[in-house]
């Protein structure tokens, strides 16, 4: 926050002159600057509105989803922002659906925001824009995604007619655990979405030649899925996993 600044108050008070607001500061919003050294932010940015907004403003949106630690910001840091399930509310009316849900994923797992906690906000508010929206992107708001492309491939599985699966499934013996991305339980069929460091990063690959070992001790089927997998390819191969375990997704229903 201290970053930012009101041009108009540090001219008045004599921080600064205005040739150092010029040179070293640079324009967000009227009469609004931060330094030429700091990085772009959301933050900063969040903060220069707030700042124009005469200190009245409320931050909401995917602004506010970040703010509340959704992925990867960690603070509010004396702004007004909106609570969770104000921010989930908001995203899930004014975003298509995938984008509502990456964010939603996102907010709930770092705030605990339910579903029926931002839908409560629709009876109080009947008339707001998107509630149709809303309710379908908060009906597949789920905070186990870790990652968008964890949400991008659980609801690739939902469009095309498989049942929900249930996400971050735990799987141990005696001295180990692991936890697979998505799947369903009585198949034993699970995904795992794998990123590039799981190529890349020797220590990544170690562990994953132990996870995977633990997994097939435990009777999963983990198909794991790559950015250059084509929904068709993904796809047939969780049907063909379920064939293998002598079964329909229809007969998860």
């Amino acid at each position: 926050m201290s970053e930012v600044v009101v041009g108009g108050e540090l001219l008045a008070s004599g921080a600064l002159t205005r040739g150092q607001l010029r040179w070293n500061y640079r324009r967000l919003f009227p009469d609004v600057y931060a330094p030429k050294a700091s990085p772009p932010t959301l933050r900063l940015k969040t903060a220069g509105a707030w700042l124009w907004s005469k200190r009245t403003g409320v931050v909401t949106g995917r602004a506010a989803s970040a703010m509340h630690g959704a992925l990867w910001v960690r603070e509010v840091g004396g702004l007004l922002v909106t609570a969770p399930h104000r921010t989930a509310f908001d995203l899930a009316r004014h975003l298509p659906r995938d984008g509502a849900v990456t964010h939603l994923d996102a907010l709930a797992q770092a705030t605990g925001v339910t579903a029926a906690e931002a839908l409560s906000l629709a009876a109080r508010y009947p008339r707001a824009r998107g509630l149709r929206r809303a309710r379908i992107a908060l009906d597949l708001m789920d905070g186990g995604a870790e990652s968008p492309k964890e949400t991008w491939l659980r609801l690739l599985l939902i469009d095309a007619g498989l049942p929900r699966p249930r996400t971050q499934i735990r799987v141990a013996d005696r001295f180990r655990e692991a936890f697979i991305d998505m799947g369903y339980d009585e198949p034993k069929v699970g995904l795992d979405y794998e990123g590039a460091h799981h190529s890349t990063d020797r220590g990544q690959y170690v562990h994953d030649i132990g996870r995977a070992e633990l997994i097939e001790g435990e009777r999963w089927i983990d198909v794991k899925v790559v950015k250059e997998h084509s929904r068709q390819f993904i796809l047939h191969r969780v049907r063909e996993a379920f064939a293998r375990r002598g079964c329909t997704p229809q007969t998860l229903h």
